[in-house]
């Protein structure tokens, strides 16, 4: 039909040439819109090509056969295999199955001995952060979801402002001016003055067209990249230069049969403001610096920092249930499955982004930012605490795990926690308040390393259960995952957790443990400094005093010497 129409004439060539090269253009300058069906046949490559096979065969067949019983037949036997397969592999789940499989021999897993402590406590969760954060911006600017990240070496909750997606003018023609960096330790985040940083970015999550962050870093991909990438959590950080900066993780898919989703490095993109030159380069070569896995450690701000995509890690964690061999997690064997425990009411789903010491643990391992699950036995009224996962949230090419159940250690998981914390305080409404977001809470207590999962109730609205209560000093609770008791805590002084455990719960561990447990307080600044000045003074005087007795030796050998 081409070929007909091109051979009438002048005119005809030119109209032809001329709709090539729109084609071609469209196919260049639209690439991020048309990315996800190139991304959705790379996912079911193995899928596609079997169906299409089997329908080529099948209706092949059915052509060269003159019967009208065989076309029939041919016909059945079509339908019953995509049936099957949709049933199979859909329904059932077996297509996901497979593919968190191959996850799971992807890993390099490491078994771990003995649990990292805890550092850093966060003590406020996402959803308040959130909240708090949209409280403190007008009616035409919308909050990003928080991260939490490393900031100047502490860890900070960033966001960035940006134009709401209410009112369309904003997305096209504003940018994103600031940013929120709030420090997740303190009870008291404050969404002004120092904590709010003036930076501009011509892109943003909520921006339009060339101008969104995943248009924008999907149009920097090259060919290769635009059938095997997909641009994720978008975080908020300085780089080495002491420059903010948007971090783009992204998603590398891998393997023909069953592909699966893997770390695949970020992609770095600079402040700076909306001009023509701007407009040139996201709409030609999009925006971004792409930085693979391997390289990421050439970047020191990228290390130890949080930078994994969060649907990774889900799934990483998940593939654990294998860990038994791969039929282990079908309904009739189970012995080993695990699942990653769902929170109720829209709160923040596990991985819970934790700051760990592994430094007493002789793995090898970074003490940083990890992404934490408490994986629980697959049925539904199991909720003992089976792994404990630690993900590098940098990306690093490790998993580390460490089985609680082989241990026979009995502990209570993450979704057993709500109902204790609720017993423990039965004047609350728990109607409008809840336990939310239990994150882990490891310590040297009393002789032994014990593990607590850390607690905030907050203010659910009925109206809109993803709006929570942000107050500057939440209920917090500390819940022993061994005895299942609750301690209420001071959010506004961390240093005495550790003493108000011990205080409420050290008969009970002297009791079951018969040991003669103590509790060491940690020793203030001031105590440490007094301690230091003390040992000095008394140097001091022990020095004075030799150089008394040498002097009085020196007139007694002068005296003998008369």
């Amino acid at each position: 039909m081409i070929k007909t129409y091109w051979n009438k004439g002048a005119k005809q060539k030119r109209i032809t040439l001329l709709l090539v090269l729109v084609i071609i253009a469209l196919l260049f300058f639209l690439r991020d819109d048309y990315q996800p069906a190139l991304l959705f046949f790379r996912k079911f490559i193995f899928v596609i090509t079997l169906c299409a096979t089997v329908l080529f065969l099948g209706i092949r067949r059915f052509r060269k056969t003159a019967s009208t019983g065989s076309r029939l037949g041919i016909l059945g036997l079509l339908f019953l295999f995509f049936g099957v397969l949709y049933y199979v592999g859909a329904s059932l789940g077996m297509y996901n199955y497979v593919k968190t499989y191959n996850v799971f021999n992807d890993l390099n897993r490491i078994e771990i001995v003995e649990l990292p402590l805890t550092q850093n406590e966060r003590i406020q969760p996402l959803r308040n952060i959130f909240s708090m954060a949209n409280e403190s911006v007008g009616e035409t600017k919308d909050v990003s979801l928080p991260h939490l990240v490393r900031v100047d070496d502490s860890n900070q909750w960033t966001m960035a402002i940006q134009p709401t997606e209410k009112y369309y003018w904003q997305g096209i023609k504003d940018n994103t001016e600031e940013i929120f960096s709030v420090s997740s330790t303190t009870p008291f985040p404050r969404f002004s003055s120092e904590n709010r940083i003036p930076v501009t970015f011509s892109i943003g999550e909520s921006l339009r067209f060339s101008r969104n962050t995943y248009n924008a870093v999907v149009q920097r991909f090259n060919p290769w990249m635009l059938f095997n990438y997909e641009p994720s959590d978008t975080y908020y950080m300085k780089n080495d230069k002491g420059a903010w900066v948007q971090v783009v993780s992204l998603i590398k898919w891998k393997g023909f049969f069953f592909p699966y989703p893997t770390f695949g490095g970020v992609m770095i993109v600079e402040n700076g403001e909306h001009n023509f030159t701007d407009y040139l380069e996201r709409i030609t070569i999009g925006k971004g610096t792409f930085i693979a896995p391997e390289n990421m450690k050439d970047y020191p701000f990228l290390t130890k920092q949080n930078t994994l995509s969060e649907k990774v890690s889900r799934l990483q964690a998940e593939s654990l249930k294998f860990l038994a061999g791969f039929s282990d997690p079908l309904p009739w064997n189970m012995k080993s499955a695990v699942k990653i425990p769902l929170a109720p009411k829209d709160q923040n789903q596990q991985p819970y982004v934790t700051d760990f010491d592994f430094s007493d643990t002789n793995v090898g391992a970074y003490s940083g930012l990890y992404h934490w699950f408490g994986l629980e036995p697959i049925g539904a009224e199991r909720t003992s605490l089976s792994y404990s996962v630690f993900i590098p949230a940098d990306g690093s090419n490790q998993f580390y795990f460490y089985d609680h159940a082989s241990k026979k250690q009995g502990y209570a998981g993450v979704s057993a926690m709500p109902l204790k914390v609720k017993e423990s305080k039965k004047e609350y409404d728990w109607n409008s308040n809840a336990p939310v977001e239990f994150r882990p809470y490891i310590k040297n207590i009393a002789g032994k390393k014990r593990m607590f999962f850390l607690g905030t109730v907050s203010t659910i609205s009925s109206d809109n259960p993803e709006q929570f209560d942000g107050a500057a000093t939440p209920d917090l609770a500390l819940v022993d995952s061994e005895y299942r008791d609750v301690v209420w805590i001071n959010a506004k002084k961390p240093s005495t957790w550790n003493e108000e455990l011990y205080m409420q719960l050290n008969e009970a561990w002297r009791t079951s443990e018969n040991e003669n447990l103590y509790f060491e307080r940690e020793k203030t600044i001031l105590e440490k400094n007094r301690q230091i000045l003390d040992s000095i003074q008394l140097l001091s005087k022990q020095q004075k005093k030799i150089e008394e007795i040498e002097r009085l030796q020196k007139q007694i050998d002068s005296i003998k010497m008369n």
